[in-house]
C-alpha cells in the first residue's frame, strides 16, 4: 500500500528542539518530576542522541556543565563510610546540601537504583569516563536494595520492588562492569519465577504479563549474557505474545489500547530474540507518526499531549525499524541507548581491563 509524504513526514528537527526545550527550561507541566530530574535529562540527551543531533545542540561547554551537575547528584561515601548503604545517585539537587552540610547529615541523601542508571546511561551517552563515579559504593549501593526473593528495591526508602528494578540492578552492574553488586543465581530465579502462564513476563510472580517488564527481564538476561536459560519453547512463546500486542501500533498488555511508548519497549523485546522482523513496520510506522505534535513530541495517544517520555520512547523504538530509518541512530536494545554510545562503553570496559 502507497503512502502520501505527509503520512510518512518525520518531524525531526521539531523533536529535536522539543528534546532541547526540556534541556533548558522544564515545561510547567513537569513540574512535579523536579526530583527525577535525571530521568527527564537522560530522555532529552538520549533523544537528541538517537536523533543524531547532540553535538549540533550541545556545545563543549554545555556538555561539560551537564556531566558536572549529574555528578553532583552522586551520594558519595562519607569519611567513615557509614553511608554506604545509601550510596548511588539521586533524581535532582532539591534535596542535596552536600555543599553546606557533611553528607551524615543529609538524611535525604539517598541513592535511587533507577535514576542511579539513568545518571549513568546520561554519562556514557556524554562520553564521560566514568572516572568519578565511585564504582564500590554505587555497587553496594545497589547490593543492599536486593531482597531474599532476588529481586530490587529502588531505594532503602519504603517502595516498590520489581521487574523495573532488577533491569536498572542489571544495568548499572553491566555499565560497571563488576556484578558484585548483586546476587545473579537469586535474581534470575525471580526472573523466571515471574515467567507467566500465557509466555510473558509479569513485574513479579503471579502478576500479569506485561510489555514493559517483558522488556526488563529479557533485557537483564540478555546483560547477564543468561539469554540461553529461556528454553526455544519459551523463546517461542515469547516471540508469539509480543508479536500478538501489535494492532496498528503497539499495546502493552491484551485487550487494552496502543500506546506510543510501546514501540520501544515490544521492539526492543523483539530485537533482542532477533525477532524484530516480525513486526508490520509500516502499520507501527502510521500509528506512531499519528502521535506526532506540530511544534514537536509525540503523545501517548493521537491528539493527547505530548510528553517527553513518550516522545523518547517512540523515536528509539522507530530507531529499531529497518524500512524507515529518518537517519536515526540504532538504540542497543538491551540497555536503551545508542549503539554508538554503547560502543564507546565496550572501550572504557576495555581501558579497565589494561
Amino acid at each position: 500500500m502507497e503512502y502520501s509524504n505527509e503520512e510518512l513526514h518525520f518531524r525531526k528537527s521539531q523533536h529535536a528542539r522539543y528534546f532541547k526545550l526540556h534541556l533548558d527550561m522544564l515545561p510547567k507541566k513537569c513540574s512535579s518530576y523536579d526530583s527525577i530530574r535525571v530521568t527527564l535529562l537522560f530522555f532529552a540527551i538520549s533523544g537528541l542522541d538517537v536523533l543524531n543531533c547532540l553535538d549540533n545542540v550541545i556545545s563543549a561547554d554545555r556538555r561539560k556543565d551537564i556531566i558536572d551537575w549529574i555528578y553532583k547528584l552522586q551520594v558519595v561515601p562519607n569519611e567513615s563510610s557509614s553511608n554506604l548503604d545509601a550510596c548511588g545517585f539521586q533524581g535532582s539537587n532539591c534535596l542535596n546540601f552536600s555543599d553546606e552540610f557533611p553528607s551524615n547529615m543529609c538524611s535525604y541523601r539517598l541513592g535511587n537504583i533507577a535514576l542511579t542508571y539513568s545518571a549513568l546511561c546520561t554519562l556514557i551517552i556524554l562520553g564521560d569516563d566514568l572516572s568519578r563515579v565511585h564504582k564500590k559504593a554505587v555497587l553496594h549501593g545497589v547490593k543492599v536494595l536486593q531482597e531474599k526473593s532476588g529481586s530490587f528495591k529502588c531505594t532503602l526508602a519504603d517502595g516498590d520492588c520489581d521487574m523495573r528494578f532488577v533491569f536498572c540492578a542489571c544495568s548499572i552492574c553491566y555499565i560497571l562492569d563488576d556484578w558484585s553488586g548483586m546476587d545473579r543465581a537469586r535474581c534470575l530465579e525471580f526472573i523466571f519465577r515471574s515467567l507467566s502462564y500465557d509466555g510473558a513476563f509479569g513485574q513479579g510472580p503471579c502478576l500479569e504479563s506485561h510489555g514493559g517488564s517483558t522488556y526488563c527481564a529479557l533485557a537483564s538476561l540478555a546483560l547477564m549474557n543468561k539469554l540461553d536459560t529461556l528454553r526455544p519453547t519459551q523463546i517461542e512463546s515469547l516471540k508469539r505474545w509480543l508479536i500478538f500486542r501489535q494492532r496498528s501500533g503497539f499495546q502493552g498488555r491484551p485487550n487494552k489500547p496502543v500506546d506510543t511508548c510501546y514501540t520501544f519497549w515490544i521492539g526492543a523485546s523483539l530485537s533482542i530474540l532477533n525477532s524484530a522482523t516480525w513486526i508490520d513496520e509500516e502499520r507501527l510506522l502510521l500509528s506512531v507518526l499519528d502521535t506526532q505534535h506540530m511544534t514537536g513530541g509525540l503523545s501517548k495517544w493521537s491528539d493527547t499531549q505530548a510528553d517527553i517520555l513518550h516522545t523518547y520512547l517512540g523515536i528509539a523504538g522507530l530507531s529499531l525499524l529497518k524500512s524507515h530509518t529518518y537517519e536515526l541512530a540504532e538504540v542497543y536494545p538491551a540497555l536503551n541507548v545508542t549503539k554508538r554510545a554503547f560502543a564507546h562503553l565496550q572501550q572504557l570496559h576495555q581501558s579497565w581491563a589494561q
